[in-house]
């Protein structure tokens, strides 16, 4: 079943306040006119009163949805309408005495789902200062609420259970929020983390493809030009020399070279050799490269670089890949920057004892677009370059059994996200 975005869940939030505060409301007008009230008795023409607005509301909620743009505040102004509705609900059946104080906390779980954990705290405590202000005006006279006919008001009961339910109702509304929130949260991070294991599954099996018809196709490209590049050679020995023929012969051994260049990359995409596997010191490495890094010439003086790196984390890899993907990311991260700008360079532990590598620049970013199809061999949005950078950094990655990441956005930058198996120090 594919994920709800939230204005698909701000539509069902909708229909379920519609068709609950239709069911419960009713069930409060049957209870009213079981004490032999009469339809046009003032407290359930309040009670009327509430179900248009709620309706009413919902009419105009269901106008906006597609429209605004802020759906976390568009979310927040909802819920929090709906808390002075659950109050209103809660002091016409009863106050003190209502069995739909319960609602608050409806009301807490679906703002979880919608709101970050801070937004449904300020929806507890919104429930929670209103329950109590309720209360507190019952018990001391201020109010009477209509929907209990003037039996068993708040001054009925000893300040103490009056301050006991409180407890219980404010406790209960933020320990909700909280547990809401947390599970919310802890399941958005899973479908994160799934559509990344996926998006990785299927770069994984489209490059196996590609690779398997690639090897083939560099062995053959690289065969003709060795034999072309030693037939110009030797006529160039045995010709008489002639400006002209000589410079379109260094073109020639010039574009052969390159042509030679660009298909060992591709061999090296298609068929990463195996490296020699041994332990590391991530965050010495890491350091170590970012150094050299610093005093490259398509860095220095121009591109900042700020780290945090976590020290004592271990893992198992060829120190010369290792340092061709950092390398590669860190390059296409100060090509992407015009003029000057920042790298921010993170590295530390997380669950599963994996080891986590960020790497994120100010630059320009990438499109949308083009985010789906960077790992693709030739594909490049530079001037200059083969395309095969990322490519080759993913098909190595890959056979560590290694995680890469990307998240861009246009004109704000792009962060690049490695997770390495993490071991323990070697003893």
């Amino acid at each position: 079943m594919p994920e709800l975005d939230d204005r698909t869940k701000i539509k069902w939030m909708i229909s379920i306040r519609i068709l609950f505060s239709v069911l419960l409301l009713g069930s409060a007008i049957i209870q009213q006119m079981g004490k032999n009230a009469t339809p046009m008795d003032r407290s359930l023409l309040v009670l009327y009163g509430l179900i248009a607005a709620i309706l009413l509301l919902s009419i105009v909620y269901s106008t906006f949805v597609k429209r605004v743009k802020n759906i976390v505040l568009f979310a927040s102004i909802q819920t929090g309408i709906d808390t002075v509705f659950v109050t209103l609900i809660v002091f016409l059946t009863g106050g003190f005495i209502s069995v739909f104080s319960f609602l608050y906390l409806v009301v807490i779980i679906y703002a979880s789902m919608l709101l970050p954990m801070w937004g449904a705290m300020v929806i507890a405590a919104l429930c929670s200062l209103q329950f109590g202000v309720l209360i507190e005006l019952e018990y001391f006279g201020f109010l009477s609420p209509i929907g209990n006919n003037g039996n068993l008001l708040a001054t009925a009961f000893d300040w103490s259970q009056i301050f006991l339910k409180l407890i219980i109702t404010m406790t209960a509304c933020f320990a909700v929020a909280f547990l809401s929130s947390l599970l919310s949260e802890q399941t958005r991070k899973t479908k994160e983390e799934l559509r990344t294991m996926e998006g990785h599954v299927k770069r994984v099996e489209k490059m196996a493809a590609i690779g398997e018809m690639a090897a083939g196709l560099a062995h053959e490209i690289k065969n003709p030009l060795a034999a072309l590049t030693g037939s110009i050679q030797l006529l160039q020995e045995d010709m008489r020399y002639d400006s002209d023929q000589a410079r379109l012969m260094q073109i020639i051994l010039r574009e052969a070279d390159r042509l030679s260049s660009l298909a060992s990359s591709f061999l090296f995409y298609a068929r990463p050799p195996a490296g020699k596997v041994e332990p590391i010191d991530l965050s010495r490495a890491l350091l170590e490269i970012v150094e050299l890094f610093e005093v490259d010439s398509s860095s220095n003086g121009r591109v900042k670089t700020n780290k945090n790196i976590s020290s004592d984390v271990w893992i198992t890899m060829d120190p010369g890949h290792l340092h061709q993907i950092l390398w590669n990311l860190l390059l296409n991260a100060a090509e992407a920057i015009d003029g000057d700008g920042n790298i921010e360079i993170e590295m530390f532990p997380i669950k599963n004892k994996y080891a986590c590598v960020k790497i994120s620049d100010n630059g320009c970013g990438i499109s949308a677009e083009s985010l789906k199809t960077i790992f693709d061999p030739f594909f490049t949005t530079k001037p200059t370059g083969t395309g095969l950078g990322l490519s080759i950094v993913h098909r190595i990655l890959e056979t560590y059994n290694a995680l890469l990441n990307v998240e861009s956005q246009l004109n704000k930058g792009t962060t690049v996200t490695l997770h390495f198996k993490q071991i323990d120090p070697p003893g």
